[in-house]
């Protein structure tokens, strides 16, 4: 866990992949990271206005850029900041396959915890408003890399918004992607946050760079078709 940024009102960091943000359900004694934070800067709940409180979430196995609040009333303004979206959160992702637009926005309504293994799910008629815009930054003979900005917050929005597109991310099982063994997880990182500082007033930009398992999925999609570790998929 890297800080990026830290004063009396706000904590800034990149969460690396595999750290849950609150207890996971199956493995209720693991470390998480509000607990981790609780240990330093102290615990709401104890009464003394001081501790950290939770913002926004990220997936367990999502790396990249939180903020939180260490007072009740930056929690507050923060929070009424990502309800009424004037923050602008830019995740970068690798898509399998090979997209075939340079900008795509996605509007599919979405339902959350859908079955036995808790998908979200594209859904016409009960689905939420969902928006996510999609830019590809660079194309790979079998994949590429994306940045996705997501104007609304649902459950895994950006996974299921390009399981739609028919790109799923690259490790990303649960949505339909290809068994590989390029990342261990969905490639989906929080490049960058924007937020207006909840005292200052500053707009304030915090970015979190890409993480080695990412870093070296990309350089594996880009090795030439004469090596034999050349990535392909499989369908």
């Amino acid at each position: 866990m890297h800080t990026l940024h830290i004063d009396e009102h706000i904590i800034i960091l990149d969460k690396p992949a595999g750290l849950p943000v609150l207890p996971d359900g199956w493995e209720k004694d693991a470390p998480y990271l509000v607990k981790m934070l609780e240990e330093e800067f102290g615990n709401p709940s104890a009464g003394s206005g001081q501790g950290v409180w939770i913002v926004h979430r990220l997936d367990k196995t999502t790396s990249g850029v939180m903020v939180f609040a260490r007072t009740a009333e930056a929690h507050r303004i923060l929070s009424m900041q990502f309800e009424d979206r004037e923050t602008e959160k830019v995740y970068h992702a690798i898509m399998e396959g090979e997209p075939k637009w340079n900008e795509k926005i996605t509007k599919f309504p979405l339902r959350a915890n859908v079955g036995k293994k808790h998908r979200t799910a594209v859904d016409d008629k009960n689905g939420k408003p969902s928006e996510t815009r999609f830019r590809v930054l660079k194309r790979y003979q079998a994949g590429a890399l994306v940045e996705a900005k997501p104007m609304t917050g649902r459950t895994h929005q950006i996974r299921v918004h390009a399981y739609a597109l028919g790109n799923p991310l690259l490790g990303d099982l649960l949505y339909g992607a290809s068994e590989t063994d390029l990342i261990s997880r969905p490639a989906l990182h929080a490049y960058s946050l924007t937020i207006t500082h909840p005292v200052t007033q500053e707009r304030l930009t915090f970015k979190a760079e890409h993480p080695d398992d990412f870093v070296s999925a990309l350089e594996r999609l880009g090795v030439g078709n004469d090596n034999p570790n050349m990535v392909s998929f499989a369908r």
